[in-house]
């Protein structure tokens, strides 16, 4: 492969990823976990956005079930989020012939 087309595809893939980081900053995802009892939103950096909570877990002696709800919701809505990255990253970068398997740092 000449240096030139190698330094093409290098200018091509660092604009690819600016448009990719700006795309997945406006990824979102909507986790849930107990049945849909609590809900969160996550955008593409994983921050939450939002956090819904069904009344009947607001007993007194029910903090536990409810942290774990929480938690259990944020680890739905990420994985959620990162498999949405993934599909981007790929539609993104598929033409630009990078290796199989090739992480890319977000």
């Amino acid at each position: 492969m000449d240096f030139l087309k190698m330094m093409k595809q290098a200018k091509e893939m660092q604009e690819q990823m600016g448009s990719l980081q700006g795309q997945i900053e406006d990824i979102e995802a909507e986790g849930s976990s107990g049945a849909g009892l609590v809900t969160v939103r996550l955008n593409g950096k994983g921050e939450l956005k939002s956090l819904t909570i069904d009344s009947s877990l607001m007993k007194e002696g029910e903090g536990e079930i409810l942290e774990d709800l929480i938690v259990a919701a944020h680890t739905d809505g990420r994985v959620k989020i990162d498999q949405a990255i993934q599909e981007k990253t790929q539609e993104m970068m598929g033409g630009l012939g990078l290796p199989a398997g090739m992480k890319l740092p977000f």
